[in-house]
């Protein structure tokens, strides 16, 4: 029997091992505990019920179409105005070009998520979508955060429902969970004041699984937020879960600081970072999967997380920039046959994925 250093954990075990919904309070409570250990214990217990020791990845691209971006949050070193020397954006064309440098074989997925450009019509968008689909008709397009589709809507003078539906057509198949950021109002004004609600981005992740368009959910963390930030930010997807089951999987992202407005913080531990997955295993029960995003933790801390609740390791990603642009030393590309050795390496089995945890291949 593992002895917790907390008693208040050991309440929370008899919660998890009788499936009794966490609260907020025990979630503030997991985020202040010392003991990491007993809670990635207990988030192991989770993670093997809803999971066994199975670990997914997905052999993916993402493609970053431009940088140019209306928004210029504070936590974001990504983001350029147009004027800047190292402002970009693609032409169609340039995406295509783009898709194809693949590496280690055909992908199942491309995950693609770019700034707010102020001039790029709706039909960009559409072509974007159309143009992937027809060349590349079997690998899935997971594309623009809840934020583009929000910008994506204003620009075209339609509701968002609308404009899911002709991105659908076009050949749109999920969403990534980018945008959410921390859901406290009063931190997005200090952090993100341009940036939509946390009410609007829940909203049109509603509004896009209402579509059948399912989508990831994610929270940064690491920066300026409370611990009582973070347990609200989970109690709020919970309940939209609840709502609609269109969540596909949660990530936590660690905030990368450098070259940012926010360069004065350090950024992330190892144990803040398994914390933060750990405790999201335990308080998001109606999620079946967890995702340590290796492009922001490594490699290594993300193969430890698979003992502390985590579940799923994204995939090959090839040539990523947005964390990178943050300071991140991360590789931008690792071999499908790495991720394999990791997740064997800590005792679990790979599992390659689609986007939507259709299994592939089993590598026992």
């Amino acid at each position: 029997m593992y002895r917790f250093r907390d008693s208040f954990i050991s309440e929370i075990a008899e919660k998890v091992n009788n499936g009794i919904r966490l609260t907020f309070e025990d979630g503030v409570n997991l985020f202040n505990s010392k003991d990491l250990l007993g809670t990635g214990y207990l988030a192991n217990i989770v993670r093997e019920q809803k999971n066994s020791d199975n670990t997914y990845f997905i052999n993916n691209r993402h493609i970053n179409y431009t940088n140019i971006c209306i928004n210029r949050c504070r936590f974001c070193a990504f983001s350029k105005d147009s004027v800047d020397p190292d402002a970009y954006w693609m032409s169609i064309e340039e995406v295509l070009n783009s898709a194809s440098k693949y590496k280690n074989g055909n992908v199942s997925e491309f995950h693609i998520v770019g700034g707010l450009h102020p001039d790029l019509s709706i039909e960009y968008y559409i072509d974007m979508l159309g143009a992937l689909h027809d060349r590349y008709p079997d690998v899935h397009l997971q594309a623009f955060t809840a934020v583009e589709i929000a910008h994506i809507a204003d620009i075209a003078g339609l509701s968002v429902k609308e404009t899911l539906i002709k991105l659908k057509e076009a050949g749109l198949g999920s969403i990534p969970g980018g945008g959410a950021e921390v859901f406290s109002e009063k931190l997005r004004k200090e952090i993100c004041p341009q940036k939509i609600s946390g009410a609007d981005w829940m909203s049109i992740m509603e509004t896009a699984h209402s579509l059948g368009i399912h989508s990831n959910a994610t929270m940064l963390y690491g920066h300026i937020e409370s611990v009582e930030d973070r347990a609200r930010h989970l109690i709020m997807l919970r309940e939209l879960q609840d709502r609609t089951n269109g969540f596909m999987s949660f990530i936590p992202l660690a905030f990368h600081p450098k070259n940012t407005d926010l360069g004065f913080l350090s950024g992330t531990s190892g144990y803040v970072d398994l914390k933060v997955l750990a405790v999201s295993r335990l308080m998001l029960d109606n999620f079946q999967h967890i995702k340590a995003f290796w492009i922001m933790i490594g490699t290594k801390l993300a193969q430890l997380s698979l003992s502390f609740g985590v579940d799923d390791l994204d995939g090959t990603v090839v040539e990523e920039k947005i964390t990178h642009s943050a300071g991140a030393e991360t590789e931008e590309f690792i071999e499908k046959e790495e991720i394999i050795r990791l997740i064997k390496d800590a005792g679990r089995i790979p599992v390659e994925r689609d986007t939507l945890y259709s299994e592939l291949k089993c590598l026992k």
